[in-house]
């Protein structure tokens, strides 16, 4: 089976129209967050996510932490996804899928040693999708993606092997290195942001070199 292709941090229905002309499966919306790259307003969002293809999903990025909000959040924006890039301290995953039944929910863990793995078994039955990245929802302000830097693919290919759900791998890859990425931690689906812009630009060159690289 094809890896998917996940292009984070669209900005525009252009970026969105590009995105998928070039190969995207996925597009990643990028709402508020602490820090990181790519946030726009909630009515940006919502201006995009209607002209998306039929059968490309797109990635609602949210930092809330309440199943409540995370609801209001999607309804807002109208998405068919929701990536929960932080815990969810209060209230459920099976709160969010009675009230949105057409909405896949994925968990991001961020892999910062062994105890990801654990991490995310304890959410996998729970969730549609895993996505793994290199933040730090413990730093004093919250990286929670968007980092532009990698992390250890060794225990992401444990935690692969390990769990029941597809899982994408996110954090630093480009077309340099995503094809040594997906042959070590064999990922269902790989996922970028910064790897394919120019001076914070989608550059078509680079998203077109990234594909061929996943694709190849």
């Amino acid at each position: 089976m094809a890896v998917k292709i996940k292009i984070c941090c669209i900005a525009s229905p252009e970026e969105a129209a590009l995105a998928v002309e070039c190969g995207a499966d996925t597009l990643g919306l990028v709402a508020r967050m602490p820090s990181g790259p790519g946030p726009i307003a909630d009515e940006q969002i919502a201006a995009i996510t209607p002209g998306v293809p039929a059968g490309i999903w797109s990635f609602l990025l949210t930092c809330e932490q309440s199943s409540a909000e995370i609801i209001r959040h999607i309804r807002r924006t109208g998405a068919n996804t929701v990536q929960i890039v932080d815990e969810l301290t209060e209230g459920n995953y099976q709160e969010i899928r009675t009230a949105l039944p057409g909405v896949n929910i994925v968990q991001v863990i961020h892999v910062t040693g062994e105890e990801s793995i654990g991490q995310a078994k304890l959410v996998q039955d729970h969730v549609d999708f895993i996505l793994l990245d290199s933040g730090n929802p413990k730093a004093a302000i919250k990286t929670l993606g968007g980092t532009g830097n990698t992390h250890n693919w060794e225990i992401s290919r444990k935690l692969v092997s390990e769990v029941s759900k597809p899982v994408f791998l996110a954090g630093g890859l480009n077309a340099g290195n995503v094809k040594a990425a997906i042959e070590l931690v064999r990922p269902y689906g790989v996922d970028i942001c910064n790897g394919v812009r120019t001076e914070g630009k989608l550059d078509r060159e680079k998203l077109r070199a990234f594909v061929r690289e996943v694709r190849g």
